[in-house]
């Protein structure tokens, strides 16, 4: 089936809009509503994705809806709908290792959204108000300015736990009685099982899982967090001063000896829910040194803690850097700059907290250095090079300065050219500066 082109068609196919039986009372038709359908695909088309096990496009998915969506709408209803398996993709992380996802098809990931739609505002203000991941309102940043808030009050030993493949050792009994207890709609109940039981397809073969979540879908993210509040309330209740983004979650005591008592507590709950803390990556001790969400903390004058980029973040910018100014592949500065104003912006708003301009500045003038690299390598040497320096005010003993030097491109990037090959110079090719 192949995609088609004409993407001003009417975005909501007259099937969604069929809503006969309809009960607003009824969790499940709240769902299957055609205003919540269409909402649902909004989200899902603007999420984007690759397809599934079936290898249907979103455009080629929306067409298949057409016809489909009936019956579809039908066997959910009737109890009979049986979600695909989901596609096996591996990610790798910027720190080593790979994570695994499980893909639904696009036709799951729409009932998956139409379902979160409903569910979210039902559930969501139960959890832990110290809950900060995957929550309408809340962020990462919000997170670690509640860690920084504890540093503050002096609060500065973390216990810094780490669960051992979280998503993939979710049970599924525990997390369905867990869930049960926040709704009463046994079909929605019974089409979440299902879900979580739809299995994976490695090879082309669908392998079944009495356990685990599948990263991949929009639901997975709320499930984790109505397994996890139950550790959320029980630390609240003992008083603990903690911050949560999904399975990462640090918890902040005043002594060494208050944060091992803790650390054994947390082992007995997370036992409970059948989850497995990471001996060899969970810790206690100082947070001066840990890294919380991308971000670490630092000692400053007096009793001040501030925040900064971890270190390992760090590394994992300038790698992505280098990569994106490596001076090889014959690409203009053009399709450099157009790299970077794809990836620095990002960076830069994710990482808005830190309290440490000068790591910014220093990052900005080692991007600009790495980039007149790349403008003298572009030129190369002789008149070229001479002429290009020429134009944009360079002295007649810079510019065959420069030239002379020969192809170290590095060097002679710091040999006067910064006064010509300016910060306003890269302004004007669209460069976007982290200051």
């Amino acid at each position: 089936m192949k995609p088609v082109a004409d993407t001003t068609r009417d975005e909501t196919p007259p099937a969604w809009k069929q809503q006969e039986g309809l009960g607003r009372g009824n969790l499940l038709e709240q769902v299957l509503s055609g205003e919540n359908i269409a909402k649902a695909w909004k989200r899902v088309k603007a999420n984007k994705g690759s397809a599934g096990v079936d290898g249907l496009s979103i455009e080629q998915t929306f067409d298949y809806l057409k016809d489909h969506w009936p019956k579809i709408r039908s066997e959910i209803r009737s109890g009979t709908y049986r979600p695909q398996a989901v596609r096996r993709v591996e990610i790798s992380k910027p720190t080593g290792g790979k994570r695994i996802l499980g893909i639904p098809t696009v036709v799951d990931r729409l009932i998956q959204q139409a379902l979160l739609q409903v569910l979210q505002p039902l559930i969501d203000p139960t959890f832990s108000e110290f809950s900060y991941g995957f929550r309408p309102g809340r962020s990462a940043h919000d997170a670690v300015r509640k860690a920084h808030q504890y540093l503050q009050e002096g609060y500065q030993i973390v216990v810094d736990i780490d669960l051992e493949k979280f998503f993939d050792t979710i049970n599924h009994d525990i997390l369905m009685d867990r869930l049960a207890k926040r709704i009463a709609d046994k079909a929605i109940l019974r089409l979440i099982r299902r879900y979580l039981q739809a299995g994976v397809m490695i090879n082309g073969v669908v392998t079944q899982h009495s356990e685990g979540a599948n990263q991949g879908g929009p639901l997975s993210p709320l499930l984790a967090n109505v397994l996890l509040d139950e550790v959320d309330k029980e630390l609240e209740r003992r008083g603990h001063k903690f911050s949560r983004y999904g399975d990462d979650c640090n918890i902040y005591v005043r002594s060494q000896k208050a944060g091992e008592r803790v650390l054994r507590s947390l082992r007995k709950l997370y036992t409970k829910l059948h989850l497995r803390v990471n001996e060899t990556k969970t810790k206690v001790g100082t947070v001066f040194g840990r890294k919380f969400l991308g971000y670490c903390f630092r000692r400053w004058k007096g009793n001040t803690v501030k925040i900064a980029v971890a270190p390992k973040a760090l590394a994992t910018f300038k790698q992505r850097i280098r990569l994106i100014t490596r001076r090889v592949g014959g690409r203009s500065m053009n399709q450099v700059a157009e790299e970077l104003r794809q990836y620095l912006p990002g960076w830069k708003a994710y990482f808005s907290l830190a309290q440490t301009p000068s790591t910014f500045r220093d990052l900005d003038s080692w991007i600009r250095r790495r980039l007149r690299a790349i403008q003298l390598k572009h030129w190369r040497r002789g008149p070229t090079m001479y002429h290009g320096l020429r134009r944009l005010g360079a002295t007649h003993e810079l510019a065959a300065l420069a030239t002379g030097i020969g192809n170290r491109w590095w060097h002679c990037s710091r040999t006067g050219v910064q006064m010509v090959l300016t910060v306003k110079y890269f302004d004007s090719i669209g460069i976007p500066k982290l200051t």
